[in-house]
């Protein structure tokens, strides 16, 4: 790992952690779970939920074992939407793993099918393929998933703008097609409609950081700071973006607009930022 993308790992997990309330570290051994496979093999819902289920304690597996049930004796749709979003939370509450909270979430999304459920659900599968430690196998699993919803969701309301930038954002960051074309094409058409999109002009910037191609990265970073000046992911990232390309003041720079912003309440991130800071000094 680069030394400047360690401090982009700590920033995507102290968000991602206050996002799906609880720790991160359950997340990384869910990821780890679900992926206990060849790197070419496919991570599907099945290996989601067993992988998450081996180190259940007794007391859950039967808390489990009977929400589950109530799926067996569902007479409604309404009760199964239900049953799935006890099951979401026992995953995200009392199991605390990240896996089975999105395979639920989507699940009593594709049930209940409103335009609401389906855009939710695909958000919380979307704010994950960014995550630079997910394996690339879960980040195809997400992006599927994501795909699917925001089909749905689209289909309802053609003109959701931020429908259309998720799902620029499952081709770009998805492995879901060889052509991330496809992506940069649908959110480039709301960003060309409204360049102060700051969503999409983040998804766009941080396809092309992931491509390599950082000084359009930068450009788009830069844009977002323009509306947003003290956007801290826009700030670390554009921070890596400069120091990938050889700019060690700008990128000290922003990394000191980072410390002087004291958004990020995670010791071991401003650690991480003070750190290199002093490195950068030298």
């Amino acid at each position: 790992m680069k030394k400047p993308q360690f401090i982009v790992v700590l920033l995507a997990i102290a968000i991602l952690s206050t996002l799906y309330f609880f720790a991160p570290r359950y997340k990384q051994a869910d990821l780890a779970a679900a992926s206990q496979t060849t790197e070419n093999q496919d991570v599907t819902s099945k290996s989601v939920l067993e992988g998450a289920k081996m180190n259940l304690a007794a007391e859950q597996k039967l808390t489990l074992l009977s929400i589950e049930n109530q799926l067996n004796t569902s007479k409604s749709t309404i009760d199964s939407v239900k049953i799935y979003k006890a099951l979401s939370r026992f995953w995200a509450d009392s199991a605390q793993k990240l896996g089975p909270y999105l395979y639920y979430t989507y699940s009593a999304a594709l049930l209940e099918s409103s335009e609401k459920s389906l855009t939710f659900a695909a958000q919380q599968l979307v704010d994950n393929l960014t995550d630079p430690e997910a394996p690339p196998a879960f980040l195809k699993w997400m992006a599927g998933n994501a795909k699917g919803l925001l089909d749905k969701a689209l289909v309802i309301n053609p003109n959701n703008d931020s429908a259309k930038i998720n799902l620029g954002a499952c081709y770009l960051f998805g492995n879901i097609s060889d052509n991330p074309m496809q992506g940069i094409l649908k959110i480039k058409e709301v960003v060309d409609k409204n360049p102060h999109n700051i969503y999409g002009q983040m998804i766009l910037a941080l396809g092309g950081k992931k491509s390599g191609q950082n000084e359009k990265a930068i450009e788009r970073f830069l844009l977002i700071l323009q509306d947003e000046p003290s956007n801290i992911e826009a700030l670390v990232h554009l921070a890596e973006c400069y120091e990938l390309t050889n700019q060690k003041p700008l990128a000290l720079e922003s990394y000191q607009k980072v410390k002087l912003s004291n958004k990020i309440k995670s010791k071991a991130f401003n650690d991480a930022i003070d750190k290199r800071i002093q490195q950068l000094k030298k």
